[in-house]
């Protein structure tokens, strides 16, 4: 059977972005991306004048391999992500949404626009998301337009991915074997 897929969000989840700026969390390491490489940055805005910062803990890349699910970026980075992301996680390259025109595009109904390729990509097939844009517009959303189950988790953009979150994830792939085995 297909794993369940986690789509990953890089600033938020992976990069706690805003945290207080001086204050680089335990456990992260600093990156600087040049802003012409860089996809764009967690703004959207693309600016060439300094790096942008980001700050990555290398302990995630082996827990996000950990959780049962076939990792995919859900990211502004798309493939960049393979570039600059992956490595200091200890990731493989991974797959990517290309968000292609639906990038940075406000719908009308308040949808978050990631949320509709997000889930025309998973094609009914059980998904995570995290991410620290979401709301419970996108839950309505994936739950009237996705055949499967999706967890839409949200992470704090001043702390990114905290245990708590792992263990929530784990037991959602969890209980989709469950459901696999009894159903």
């Amino acid at each position: 059977m297909n794993r369940p897929l986690l789509f990953l969000d890089v600033d938020g989840p992976l990069n706690p972005y805003a945290a207080k700026p001086e204050r680089r969390p335990d456990g992260y390491t600093t990156l600087r991306v040049p802003q012409n490489d860089a996809q764009q940055d967690y703004t959207g805005l693309s600016s060439r004048r300094r790096p942008q910062r980001v700050w990555l803990n290398p302990e995630h890349g082996h827990i996000l391999l950990q959780l049962g699910f076939e990792l995919c970026w859900a990211t502004t980075w798309m493939d960049d992500a393979n570039q600059w992301i992956a490595p200091i996680l200890g990731l493989p390259a991974l797959p990517f949404v290309d968000f292609g025109d639906a990038l940075f595009q406000e719908r009308p109904d308040g949808v978050h626009w990631k949320t509709g390729p997000l889930v025309d990509y998973a094609a009914g097939r059980p998904f995570a998301w995290v991410d620290d844009e979401q709301s419970k517009l996108d839950q309505t959303y994936v739950t009237d337009h996705h055949q499967g189950p999706g967890l839409l988790h949200h992470v704090n953009p001043r702390i990114g991915l905290r245990e708590n979150d792992f263990h929530t994830l784990a037991d959602f792939a969890r209980s989709l074997d469950t459901s696999r085995t009894t159903g």
